[in-house]
């Protein structure tokens, strides 16, 4: 990718360089370059495993309607032919890429106040603004890997000769039942078009305040589900602050945010996509067909989320702690 930054200035009409290319960070399906030149800065996304023009579109739409209500994020600017995603060839093959504004900032801080009450707020204003969703939400919100899966996933990983598959077998059989236990389909009632990964890591707090990051799963999710997610999240995870969780939830509600913790059956999203990451980052770390950096990459992921998958007790806390 390093040698594309000048093909990407020209393909986004950055004017003339000289142009240079910087790895910032690696998320679980892009690498995030900054791109330098004429006294300024951009944020490039390289999408490592293909694109989803159609997607892009709804991050574009969500993101800009977003920012209409006050939520600041970086602008996801369009290339010279109109487009939010791009695909550059080179030598080294293709690649598909976005370019955002740089943003200049620290991670937010779970535990200042102010933050957690900023957040509440911006949640309210994304599901009062994606009010009557129709579509359905995507699987990876909504079920989890069944049995089989569990058992030709943990046969590659054991084939492969992989030191974490004993772990891996061990979660199969003890941890992941019961959170399974509680995923299933949302109702049609209640969805609206959201972010889908309301984060701390997606919040960074610069000069003019916290700007909401990555809107690259933005669509349809029940608010309940998103909204008990985020209160796990935010409030420590398995290590729950629950005068945290309490300002978030009077944060968002104050702010009209629509949905309530009913029980364990809230969080659904939650176990749903703690599952599924689990599954795919095992599936990808013996995959022939990517790199060995990606395959280095999801064996760690796979092996860091088996050890901190949400605990049943911890949600038990929330659910107590928010019946309001």
């Amino acid at each position: 990718m390093r040698d594309t930054a000048g093909s990407i200035a020209e393909i986004y009409s950055l004017g003339t360089g000289p142009w240079t290319m910087t790895p910032v960070t690696r998320g679980a399906l892009g690498q995030i370059w900054k791109l330098s030149g004429n006294g300024s800065s951009w944020a490039v996304k390289e999408l490592l495993f293909g694109c989803d023009e159609a997607q892009v579109r709804r991050e574009a739409d969500l993101r800009d309607s977003a920012e209409r209500l006050g939520i600041a994020s970086p602008r996801l600017h369009a290339d010279r032919h109109g487009a939010h995603v791009s695909r550059l060839d080179s030598p080294s093959g293709s690649s598909w890429v976005k370019l955002y504004d740089w943003v200049d900032g620290t991670r937010a801080d779970a535990s200042d106040p102010d933050v957690v009450d900023w957040f509440g707020r911006t949640m309210a204003l994304l599901h009062q603004a994606g009010e009557g969703a129709v579509e359905t939400p995507d699987a990876w919100y909504e079920r989890c890997p069944d049995d089989a899966e569990w058992e030709v996933v943990l046969k590659k990983v054991r084939d492969a000769g992989l030191p974490w598959s004993d772990e891996l077998s061990g979660f199969i059989a003890t941890s992941a039942p019961p959170l399974a236990h509680w995923v299933t389909p949302s109702q049609s009632r209640g969805l609206v078009t959201s972010h889908l990964d309301l984060q701390p890591q997606n919040v960074l707090v610069g000069p003019d305040g916290p700007v909401l990051l990555d809107w690259d799963n933005a669509g349809p999710v029940s608010a309940e589900r998103e909204f008990a997610r985020a209160v796990h999240v935010w409030s420590g995870g398995n290590e729950v602050d629950i005068e945290s969780a309490r300002r978030l939830a009077r944060a968002y509600l104050g702010a009209g945010g629509p949905a309530v913790i009913t029980g364990p059956e809230s969080f659904s999203m939650l176990f749903a996509t703690a599952l599924n990451y689990v599954h795919v980052q095992a599936e990808t770390a013996v995959d022939p067909a990517v790199t060995d950096a990606q395959r280095e990459f999801a064996g760690e992921q796979a092996v860091a989320f088996l050890r901190g998958v949400p605990d049943l007790a911890a949600v038990a806390l929330l659910v107590a702690a928010l019946d309001i």
